[in-house]
């Protein structure tokens, strides 16, 4: 029998998420810009966010496998996400300085292996920490971090141009200052609230039953990879039906992601030039409208938690997804700067459940000793998408969005509708204790 944990150590549990979360923010709200100062195609930008999904697709369900069987001092899952937020750190340190566009892909392909080898052991941490009835604030506490830490770091270039820096400021890659400022903050982030979780949250110690099993395994990396294939061969029935979701909803964010930024250069700036100042300012209110949204995705997360419980997961998440798709589709009309920010409100509520409500479906369809490898098998649902339309995207770009941004993030609105539609034929067992509700 797990313990129960309370709020305040469920917090501590969630922190060293935060840190990884504002370098995927970074990444988010960064990376389009960075390409296009370094002198990138616009249709050929999905090509250049390849790095994430291809090493997520190949890193996490290996990962993920090999901390199910891994046996240390400091526990089976820590030894991975420390590592990973340690090269998570020098990765970002590199970033804001690569003076050639292939440097930066090939800095962004360390970047996300390292944040890789770091997420499904942490989800898999969650999960081994907490009883079935905790799983919903677990995760959504998660998910309440991953908006907090997203949301400094799409902010954090407009706070340094609030507290003083040179917004117009360039290095010779035409890189902002307050770009490569935000990534020093963000190295240093990441390593440090992984520390603060690792010494304020010690893994459960394994059961002897538990350690004689895990050794009782066959070891090598054949065997690691057999445990993959088996597992997706038992997949629950639940997990596939997420497939679909997942599908729908991952497509849409990337496009958005890749693609919002050019849309409001050209929707309330009139320009696609990466060296005028409007672009830049572009990128400001980029940065603070994602900053927006994924603040209300940390408020909204949590604020999810008794709706979640009341309602379950699978109507959570498809009326969040509704309020999203219409969000998007709304963007490209909106020609005022303020009137920007009431959309963020459906998409960060999306964003809270996306990262959180899934999860609380398949904790409780799982086995907990394969936990680890399931996570990573998890998180190919979220990567094959985006692989999808990295190479899909750029094939109608041109032809069937008529090279135009906004028509990007109007194809994201009609996807997280569809995804919308999808999770409610999803079949989940909702555990006896998640029935009433029960205070944290």
């Amino acid at each position: 029998m797990k313990p129960h944990l309370s709020f305040w150590q469920i917090v501590n549990m969630n922190i060293g998420f935060f840190g990884i979360q504002f370098s995927f923010g970074l990444q988010q709200s960064s990376m389009s810009p960075i390409y296009k100062y370094l002198g990138a195609d616009e249709a050929s930008l999905p090509y250049l966010w390849l790095a994430g999904p291809m090493t997520g697709l190949l890193v996490q369900p290996l990962i993920g496998a090999m901390s199910d069987r891994t046996v240390t001092r400091w526990g089976r899952r820590t030894p991975y996400f420390l590592i990973g937020a340690i090269l998570c750190s020098l990765g970002l340190l590199a970033m804001p300085f690569s003076p050639t566009l292939w440097m930066a892909a090939s800095l962004l392909w360390i970047l996300d292996a390292a944040n890789n080898v770091t997420m499904e052991p942490y989800r898999a941490f969650v999960s081994d920490k907490l009883a079935p009835k905790q799983h919903s604030l677990g995760f959504l506490t998660q998910s309440a971090f991953t908006g907090l830490g997203q949301t400094l770091a799409y902010l954090t270039p407009s706070l340094l141009v609030w507290m003083g820096m040179n917004k117009d400021a360039v290095n010779g890659s035409h890189i902002p200052h307050i770009v490569i400022a935000a990534f020093m903050i963000g190295a240093v982030f990441s390593i440090t609230s992984v520390l603060w979780t690792l010494k304020t949250t010690p893994e459960h110690p394994l059961t002897p039953v538990e350690l004689a099993e895990i050794r009782a395994r066959p070891a090598g990396w054949r065997h690691t990879l057999g445990d993959i294939v088996t597992a997706v061969r038992e997949m629950p029935p639940t997990m596939r039906q997420l497939a679909w979701v997942k599908l729908f909803q991952w497509y849409a964010m990337f496009c958005y992601w890749q693609y919002i930024m050019l849309s409001l250069s050209t929707t309330l700036y009139g320009t696609t030039d990466q060296a005028s100042q409007g672009f830049r300012d572009a990128g400001l209110l980029s940065g603070q409208v994602g900053a927006f949204y994924n603040f209300i995705a940390f408020v909204g997360a949590l604020a999810l938690v008794p709706f979640t419980r009341r309602y379950g997961p699978k109507i959570t998440h498809s009326i969040c997804l509704t309020l999203a798709g219409f969000a998007m589709m709304s963007i490209p009309s909106i020609h005022s700067e303020a009137l920007l920010f009431v959309p963020m409100i459906g998409i960060g509520l999306a964003w809270a459940s996306i990262m959180g409500n899934p999860y609380v479906m398949l904790a409780g369809c799982i086995p907990p000793e394969r936990t680890g490898v399931y996570m990573g098998i998890f998180n190919m649902f979220i990567v094959l998408p985006m692989i999808i339309q990295i190479f899909t995207l750029p094939l109608y770009y041109r032809s069937l969005l008529g090279g135009n941004p906004e028509n990007v993030i109007r194809l994201a609105g009609v996807l997280m509708l569809c995804g919308a539609v999808a999770v409610l034929f999803v079949k989940i067992k909702k555990p006896q204790a998640e029935l009433a509700p029960a205070a944290a």
